[in-house]
């Protein structure tokens, strides 16, 4: 059996992310760090298909070097990373703090590196392996009011098409994907009224759901994706067109 690990496991999109790769069959080991309701959920959900045997919730901090080193002494083998844990900052540019700036940086890129670097010393020597990035379309295009978290995600999309290019030849496919506005927590900001305005802008005339994003992610790892690697996909209804 195939395994993977998913960090952010506990949102909205990581959750969805981990339950399709129940579904698809792997063993998922899935990371959390302070959202317990959100991991007791997905664990009920394992439940409901019949995989809870094949969960495995972790915590740990993604920022921590010594707790990633400890989570992944745990596993006996990584076939796929699913780097999905990420933080969000609405604020204006002059008024984001150096501790708001580097906060949200470490969970959003550093913790990625670091989790990432630790999967890939076994990916390589197997000489195979696949990782998938959670960016946003705002790495993409960039959202006034959202320029630190859109700096982060655009340095994960920097990253993924560095590191295809550095691994490729060891076989290992590295992708990125890039949600639009999906109905999960992070969005619960937007007024009813904003929301409707969403959809409008949206071609696809609706909100992405967290499956649209866990979909992606279930072919980019599969057999099926062999040969894509250093992609950004955006996933966004035709919001950004």
């Amino acid at each position: 059996m195939k395994s993977a690990i998913v960090t952010g496991a506990s949102g909205g999109i990581g959750s969805a992310i981990a339950l399709k790769l129940l579904k698809d069959g792997y063993y998922v080991y899935a990371q959390y760090n302070t959202n317990i309701e959100g991991i007791n959920r997905l664990k009920t959900e394992a439940e409901k298909i019949g995989a809870s045997a094949f969960l495995q919730a972790e915590k740990f901090d993604i920022t921590d070097s010594a707790q990633i080193d400890s989570a992944i002494s745990k596993v006996k083998r990584v076939d796929v990373l699913v780097n999905c844990a990420g933080v969000g900052l609405y604020k204006l540019a002059i008024e984001t703090s150096e501790k708001e700036w580097k906060d949200l940086f470490d969970v959003n890129v550093t913790g990625m590196q670091m989790l990432t670097v630790k999967v890939l010393n076994q990916m390589i020597s197997e000489k195979r392996g696949k990782i998938v990035n959670v960016s946003s379309i705002w790495g993409n295009v960039g959202a006034s009011m959202e320029v630190c978290y859109s700096a982060s995600k655009s340095a994960i999309i920097g990253y993924t098409k560095a590191l295809a290019k550095e691994v490729g030849y060891s076989g290992i496919n590295v992708n990125c994907v890039c949600p639009g506005v999906i109905d999960t927590k992070m969005n619960a900001r937007f007024s009813k009224e904003e929301m409707a305005e969403l959809v409008d802008q949206t071609p696809m005339g609706r909100i992405g759901k967290a499956e649209d994003v866990a979909n992606l992610v279930s072919f980019l790892v599969s057999d099926e994706a062999e040969f894509i690697t250093g992609q950004i996909i955006t996933v966004d209804g035709g919001f950004t067109l």
